[in-house]
C-alpha cells in the first residue's frame, strides 16, 4: 500500500547522476587516504557503500548540516560502524563536521575508529560498531518523529554480516507492528563479512523472504547505480510500510586488487597500494550541490506540570514495583516528554499503570530486551526522557545494547524489577542477582537501590533530572514505608537510619536487606550492642569519604546485607573503596545458585536475613 502518488518514476538528471557519482568516488578516496594515514580502518566495506552514502547524504535526505540538533532532519544510522571513514567523510562534505579527516583514529580526534558521539561533533548521534544494533536504534527515533507528528524519516544502513544477529529480527518484527513507514533500512550485500562469505552470500532472495514474512516492503537492486539506489529510496519514502533495500555491492569497490577479495575486511593500504588505488578511482572535484533541508514542523510546546507527590503512610506495606510504576504515572503525567517502554511485563514491573492512564506515553516492546534497549536510545536522541523496565534477570541479555547506550549518551532510566533471592518461589531463573555490576561497570552510570515506597517516587523523579544511563532496582517482595514524604534524596549520598553515640558496629543495606537491618539493629539492643544502620540508596555514585568517617566515628567496622552475587556487588565495591582505611568489613550476599522457597525462607537460607546479621554483628564486635 503506497501512501500517495508521486512521480517516483523519474530518474534524476544526467548531470545529477554523474554529481553523484563523483562525490562516491571523492568519498572513496577521502576514506583511502584517512585509512591509510592511520594505517588502520576498514576501507573494504566502506568502498562498497560510496554510491549508497552519496546518494542518501547528497540527493534524498533532508537535514540541515549546520544544525544537527535540528528536530526535523532526516536521521541517519550507520549500524555497520567499522564503516566509520565513509560516514565522516560524508559529513565533511556536506559542510556538517568540525574535525578534520586527517585526525582519524588518532588520540585528540572525534573521529574515532567506528563512531563515538561528542560534544563537539553533534552530526554523529550514535555509537555503533558491536553489530545487529543499528536497526532498533533506528526504530526508537522512527517511533519518536512518528509521535512528535514530523514528515522526518529514519535510515539504517546495514550490514550483511550483521544480518545474523536475532537483535535484527526483533527490530524488523516490532517496525511492521508499529506501522513504521518513515524507517528504512539498506542492506550492503556485499558478500563478504571479517573471516569469510556471509552467512547467505549473494542470496538476495532470501533475504528478502525473511523481511518480506515480517511484512517489510522490500526492494532489490544494484548497489552501485546510482538511479537506482535514487529510485529505490524514492519509493520507500512513500510507502506506508518500514522498508529494506537490498543493496547487491561489491566489497572493496573501485579498487581492482581488492574487490571481492577475502582478506581485506579491517586492513588499510600500504602507501604503495594506495598510490596504486588512486589510479583506478577517477580524481573530480567536489560539484555544487545543495542538501535538501528539511520542512519545519510547528509543535506546540507543552509545559510540563507541577509533579505531585503520591501519599504513603508509615507503615504501608508496598513494593518498590509498584511504587515504580506509581510514580512513574505521575511523572508521565507531568511531562509528555516522558515515555515508558516494557518487555511485556509490564502487569509485574506496574509500567503498566502509565500504558493504563496515559497510552499515548507507553511503548510495549514485548518479549525483546536488546530490541527495547535499542529503541529506548534512538527515543532519548530524539530528546524523550525515556523509562525502561524488565526483569532485573532479563536485562543481563541487553548488557551489551546496555553499554552501546551508555557510548551514545542515552539519557535512559532503566529499571529492574525482581531483584535478588527475595523473588521467592519463581527460582533462580527469575531472580536478578548480578544488575548491580552489569550497571555499576558502565561508563557515568547512576545506580539506585530504593528500600520503601517514598524512596522509589523520590529517586524516580532525581533520575528524571540526571542524564545518562541510570538504573533503578526493585523489589517483588512489599517492605513497609520508613521516610516521611518530605524526605529527600541526593544523589551521591545515603541516609542513616539508626545511631548513637555508643555504636560499635555500622549495618548497611540497601533495598530488602535495609529491612533486615533494621530487624538486627533492634534485636541487638535488647542484647546491649548499639549498632548503627544505613540506607545505602545510591550505590554509585557515592561520597565514600563521608561514609568512611562515618562508619570511623560508629565503630570502625561494617556489616553489609545485599540480595546479589558476591562478585560485582556493593560488598565488593565497598571492600575497594574503603581499602587501607582501618575500617573492618564483613559482606552478606549471594554465594551460590539459589532454589525456589518463600521469600523468608531464601532470605534465611542464603544468610542475609535479620538473624545471620545479628549472628554475625556478636562476633565481629
Amino acid at each position: 500500500m503506497v501512501k500517495k502518488i508521486i512521480k517516483i518514476n523519474k530518474h534524476p538528471s544526467k548531470g545529477k547522476v554523474r554529481d553523484l557519482q563523483d562525490i562516491a568516488n571523492l568519498l572513496r578516496r577521502d576514506v583511502l587516504q584517512m585509512t591509510t594515514e592511520s594505517g588502520s580502518g576498514h576501507p573494504s566495506s566502506c568502498l562498497s557503500c560510496a554510491e549508497i552514502i552519496s546518494t542518501l547524504f547528497f540527493n534524498e535526505m533532508r537535514f540541515d548540516p549546520k544544525d544537527a540538533r535540528n528536530p526535523d532532519n532526516d536521521e541517519f544510522v550507520l549500524s555497520k560502524g567499522h564503516a566509520a571513514p565513509i560516514l565522516y567523510a560524508a559529513l565533511k562534505r556536506a559542510g556538517a563536521l568540525k574535525e578534520q579527516l586527517s585526525g582519524y583514529r588518532t588520540l585528540h580526534s572525534h573521529l574515532e575508529g567506528h563512531p563515538i558521539p561528542s560534544s563537539f561533533e553533534p552530526s554523529i548521534k550514535v555509537a555503533s560498531g558491536s553489530l545487529g544494533q543499528g536497526l532498533s536504534v533506528g526504530l526508537g527515533m522512527a517511533l519518536a518523529l512518528k509521535m512528535q507528528k514530523r514528515d522526518s524519516r529514519v535510515y539504517v544502513l546495514l550490514g550483511d554480516s550483521e544480518i545474523a544477529e536475532g537483535s535484527i529480527y526483533e527490530a524488523a518484527e516490532l517496525a511492521d507492528y508499529y506501522k513504521a513507514g518513515n524507517l528504512c533500512a539498506i542492506l550492503d550485500m556485499n558478500r563478504l563479512g571479517q573471516s569469510g562469505q556471509t552467512m547467505l552470500g549473494y542470496n538476495s532472495s532470501l533475504y528478502k523472504k525473511r523481511f518480506k514474512a515480517f511484512g517489510w516492503h522490500v526492494i532489490t537492486i544494484d548497489g552501485h547505480s546510482i538511479k537506482q539506489i535514487n529510485r529505490a529510496l524514492k519509493k520507500s519514502r512513500y510507502h506506508s510500510k518500514s522498508t529494506l533495500i537490498i543493496a547487491k555491492t561489491v566489497k572493496g569497490k573501485g579498487v581492482s586488487f581488492i574487490e571481492n577479495k577475502e582478506g581485506w575486511h579491517g586492513r588499510a593500504l600500504t602507501k604503495e597500494e594506495y598510490l596504486s588505488a588512486l589510479k583506478e578511482i577517477p580524481p573530480p572535484t567536489m560539484p555544487k550541490i545543495s542538501i535538501k533541508l528539511p520542512a519545519k514542523t510547528e509543535i506546540k510546546k507543552v509545559k510540563p506540570k507541577k509533579l505531585k507527590q503520591i501519599k504513603f503512610s508509615l507503615g504501608d506495606m508496598i513494593a518498590t514495583r509498584e511504587a515504580y510504576g506509581l510514580a512513574l504515572k505521575n511523572l508521565a503525567k507531568s511531562n509528555p516528554e516522558v515515555i515508558a517502554i516494557d518487555a511485556e511485563v509490564s502487569n509485574s514491573t506496574f509500567s503498566e499503570i502509565v500504558k493504563k492512564i496515559n497510552p499515548e506515553q507507553f511503548i510495549e516492546a514485548y518479549v525483546a530486551e536488546q530490541n527495547m534497549i535499542g529503541m529506548a536510545l534512538g527515543l532519548s536522541i530524539k530528546n524523550y526522557h525515556v523509562f525502561a523496565s524488565s526483569f532485573a534477570a532479563f536485562l543481563s541479555r541487553a548488557h551489551d545494547q546496555i553499554r552501546m547506550s551508555a557510548l551514545s549518551n542515552g539519557n535512559i532510566t532503566i529499571c529492574g524489577s525482581h531483584a535478588g533471592v527475595s523473588v521467592g518461589q519463581d527460582g533462580a531463573s527469575q531472580m536478578g542477582l548480578e544488575d548491580i555490576a552489569l550497571f555499576r561497570d558502565l561508563p557515568d552510570s547512576k545506580v539506585f537501590y530504593p528500600s520503601d515506597a517514598v524512596s522509589t517516587e523520590k529517586l524516580l523523579d532525581l533520575t528524571n533530572q540526571l542524564k545518562g544511563i541510570k538504573y533503578i532496582r526493585t523489589t517483588r517482595a512489599k517492605t513497609p514505608v520508613i521516610y516521611k514524604k518530605d524526605e529527600k534524596f541526593t544523589l551521591g549520598d545515603f541516609k542513616v537510619i539508626r545511631k548513637s553515640s555508643k555504636d560499635s558496629i555500622v549495618l548497611i543495606g540497601s533495598g530488602i536487606t535495609l529491612h533486615e537491618c533494621i530487624k538486627a539493629y533492634a534485636k541487638l539492643k535488647h542484647q546491649n550492642i548499639s549498632a548503627a544502620v544505613i540506607d545505602l540508596y545510591c550505590i554509585k555514585p557515592l561520597n565514600i569519604h563521608k561514609l568512611a568517617n562515618f562508619i570511623k566515628e560508629h565503630g570502625n567496622k561494617i556489616i553489609i546485607a545485599e540480595d546479589h552475587y558476591s562478585a560485582g556487588g556493593i560488598g565488593e565495591m565497598l571492600a575497594h573503596e574503603l581499602l587501607n582505611t582501618g575500617i573492618r568489613i564483613k559482606t552478606l550476599s549471594i554465594n551460590k545458585a539459589p532454589h525456589s522457597g518463600t521469600t523468608e525462607e531464601l532470605l534465611d537460607k542464603y544468610s542475609i536475613n535479620a538473624m545471620h546479621i545479628v549472628m554475625h554483628a556478636k562476633t565481629f564486635v
